[in-house]
C-alpha cells in the first residue's frame, strides 16, 4: 500500500510510503482523500516526508485534497516536505494557499 490513514484526535493523519509522488500512485491518493471526505473526514494532514519528488499530477491530489477539505469546513495541512517537493510548490506559489509544517505533529495547532 502507497498510503496510510490513522484517525487522530480531531484530524486524520495521511501517510505516503513513496518515494515519488507522480501519475503512478497519485489517483490512489486523491481516491483516499474522496473516501475519507464521504466518510465526513474534514481535517486531513498529509506527511510527505517519505516523498522525495512531486510532479503535476500530486500537485492536482494535493489540492484536491486540500479544496474537499475546504469545502467540508475543515482544514488540510501537509507536513514533512522533502527540499524538493517544497520547491516545486514554492515555484508553484502553493505555498501562499496551502498550510504547510515542518512535522505531522506540529499540525495540531491547526484543528
Amino acid at each position: 500500500m502507497n498510503f496510510d490513514q490513522e484517525a487522530k484526535d480531531n484530524y486524520t493523519l495521511v501517510s505516503a510510503f513513496v518515494p515519488k509522488l507522480d501519475a503512478t500512485n497519485s489517483p490512489e491518493l486523491k481516491a483516499m482523500f474522496l473516501l475519507l471526505n464521504k466518510t465526513s473526514v474534514a481535517n486531513i494532514v498529509l506527511d510527505l516526508s517519505k516523498s522525495s519528488y512531486c510532479d503535476s499530477s500530486g500537485l492536482s491530489a494535493i489540492l484536491i485534497g486540500n479544496r474537499l477539505c475546504k469545502d467540508a469546513g475543515g482544514e488540510f495541512v501537509l507536513s514533512g516536505l522533502q527540499p524538493n517537493v517544497r520547491k516545486l510548490i514554492e515555484i508553484s506559489q502553493l505555498h501562499n494557499v496551502l498550510k504547510i509544517v515542518d512535522k505531522a505533529e506540529a499540525a495540531k495547532s491547526h484543528f
